[in-house]
């Protein structure tokens, strides 16, 4: 007998199973291939995640020497709110720092990056290069020059003393950012802008500005951390209790009498430090993501 050929439903009908099975297979084989990738990125974020984790915890945690000897609960927060001049105090210094730096930040850093990447004019090169610079000297070198500066200007052991000092060493790093936020932009916008009736400062306002959001959210989220967190310069540029930022706080919260530290509540401070820095980054990380990315192509 001869054999019969095969009918072209039975022929679509091994070709569809054919083709579902290969598909499935290369989902697999896609999936273990990005396995360690997934793996090595789980262990990395558990690396440092697990002492925020641990804090927050154990800042509701009942510990022998604190204000939570037995059950959960908030006395450790509690004590700290009533320290000294109270949380409160410490929140509002801490504001005023952070909204004075991320303010001059974004306003010095905008019309600077804006100066270098669209104008042309004698020693640009040089006097970004020299910008530049002040990111390669130490910190705390300048804080007593700063200090005796601040002083003779009647802002010594003020916020907004503070505020100046760390806008001073974020402007290198947020006019290096705005500027690729710019040079990303075609000045084809800006001629279009300028076609259309609009002048240097209404297409700087109504164009760019848009243009360059991503820049600016990175900008104003690493001023804000940096102010946020910043311990050194209010030790050094604060000594009035009521006008210490809150991480000062903190650190003095440990200072206890013979040498007795309440950990509770210091775990408690980490804690309210930390909870707006991870709200912001929750909230803006695209636009951060964007910011950072915005100088990798040019259109």
């Amino acid at each position: 007998m001869t054999a019969l050929a095969p009918t072209e439903t039975e022929v679509i009908v091994t070709e569809g199973r054919g083709a579902s099975r290969a598909p499935r297979q290369g989902g697999w084989r896609r999936l273990l291939a990005r396995a360690p990738f997934g793996i090595f990125s789980a262990a990395l974020a558990a690396v440092f995640l697990y002492p925020l984790v641990w804090a927050v915890v154990s800042s509701f945690a009942p510990r022998a020497g604190t204000s939570q000897t037995e059950g959960w609960g908030l006395g450790n927060y509690a004590t700290l709110a009533e320290f000294q001049a109270g949380i409160w105090v410490y929140l509002g210094n801490s504001l005023v720092v952070s909204g004075l730096t991320v303010i001059l930040t974004l306003v010095i850093s905008f019309l600077g990056g804006y100066a270098f990447a669209r104008f042309s004019f004698p020693g640009k090169t040089a006097l970004f290069l020299t910008t530049l610079a002040i990111l390669m000297v130490p910190y705390a070198t300048l804080l007593i020059p700063l200090y005796v500066i601040l002083n003779g200007l009647g802002l010594g052991n003020t916020t907004v003393g503070v505020a100046l000092v760390l806008t001073m060493f974020q402007l290198p790093f947020s006019t290096f950012m705005m500027r690729i936020s710019f040079e990303s932009i075609p000045r084809e916008l800006d001629e279009a802008a300028l076609v259309d009736g609009c002048n240097s400062f209404s297409a700087l306002w109504r164009v760019l500005l848009p243009a360059t959001k991503p820049g600016l959210i990175t900008v104003g989220l690493f001023a804000f951390l940096t102010a946020w967190n910043d311990f050194i310069a209010p030790l050094i540029l604060i000594s009035d209790t009521n006008r210490m930022t809150l991480p000062l706080a903190v650190a003095n919260l440990r200072g206890q009498t013979m040498g007795v530290i309440d950990y509770g509540a210091t775990l408690a401070g980490v804690a309210v430090l930390a909870l707006p820095c991870v709200l912001l980054f929750l909230v803006l990380q695209r636009h951060y993501v964007q910011g950072f990315m915005s100088g990798a192509f040019k259109g």
